[in-house]
């Protein structure tokens, strides 16, 4: 069974994840324990929350996600840890991830001396250095194993909870409760007004940086309600209209940014203090000249690999 459909692509680092995630295969371990055997699966170890990447072969070529042999694991996997089944790949590949974090130093290991590193996927997403469609997986692969790091004991008893279903189920044989996975949702917005958008900064944020707002959605809230609540609270700004952008997976550890556009009902504004120190609104015209590099450098935005950036440059470019 392959994906269902083609998506238009997503302008958003972290998403476009190519994989079919086969989640009807997740509840037949006989299956699964054939894959971790196969001699085509596949696994990516990650330390510490930073993946295993192998270097350029040539300059400007690229670096490469560390794929090894999935039946490598038993060498290398510590008893109480249980590989993470990611989906199948185009090529029919069974891949998997693996928390090795228990190793001191595996760059100074057998398996990996001499081969590559563990690095850290947001500056992996800032330099370019790995294709979208393998930064989705390896963000994927992240945000599963900060989960299980995170829920080895049951929220409801306090006992230890077991893996099930390939890793996307955590059980508590105490007293029964079952534990998945959560993704946490945040709205990201960009407020506008005719010819120009609202931009807001942080106190703690490198110099002349200006961003969308942002904001967990709270329970029993909708992304719209949630938009106009974070832009009331944090600028004063009152909303008349909320339009759905896109959405990137943002695996630190694992939220769903919601990129909206917000119409807002005037200029006037008032900031908090509190989540911003300031904030203003910027031209269209401003903006562009800022994106190309040819602003004056006191005012700057995001990079690329940020939804906020896309959701600037969908206003600068068409107006939305």
């Amino acid at each position: 069974m392959g994906l269902p459909s083609k998506l238009p692509e997503n302008p958003n680092i972290f998403a476009n994840n190519p994989l079919d995630r086969a989640s009807y295969r997740r509840a037949d371990p006989a299956w699964i324990a054939e894959q971790l055997k196969h001699p085509d699966s596949l696994f990516v170890p990650v330390w510490r929350l930073n993946p295993f990447v192998l270097p350029e072969e040539s300059p400007g070529q690229g670096k490469d996600v560390g794929w090894m042999r999935a039946s490598l694991i038993p060498e290398i996997a510590d008893p109480d840890t249980t590989p993470v089944f990611l989906g199948i790949n185009k090529r029919g590949k069974s891949l998997f991830t693996l928390d090795i974090s228990h190793i001191k130093d595996p760059e100074n290991t057998p398996h990996f001396k001499q081969l590559g590193s563990f690095e850290e996927l947001r500056g992996l997403a800032m330099s370019g250095d790995i294709t979208p469609g393998e930064l989705a997986i390896l963000a994927q692969a992240k945000s599963m194993i900060d989960w299980h790091r995170r829920h080895g004991f049951c929220a409801n008893c306090g006992a230890k909870t077991e893996v099930a279903e390939a890793g996307y189920k955590r059980v508590c044989n105490s007293c029964k409760a079952e534990h998945f996975p959560r993704t946490d949702p945040v709205v990201i917005m960009l407020a506008t007004y005719g010819d120009s958008c609202f931009l807001g900064r942080q106190k703690i944020w490198p110099k002349g940086m200006h961003s969308a707002l942002a904001g967990f959605v709270e329970t029993g809230e909708s992304i719209e309600e949630a938009v106009a609540r974070e832009l009331y609270e944090e600028a004063g700004l009152s909303v008349r209209n909320v339009r759905y952008h896109s959405t990137q997976p943002w695996p630190f550890p694992s939220s769903l940014m919601i990129g909206c556009i917000a119409e807002a009902a005037s200029e006037d504004f008032t900031i908090d203090g509190i989540e911003l120190s300031a904030g203003r609104w910027f031209s269209r015209s401003e903006l562009a000249l800022i994106m190309s590099g040819k602003g004056d450098g006191t005012d700057w935005i995001p990079p690329p690999y940020a939804i906020a950036h896309q959701l600037i440059r969908s206003f600068v470019e068409h107006g939305a």
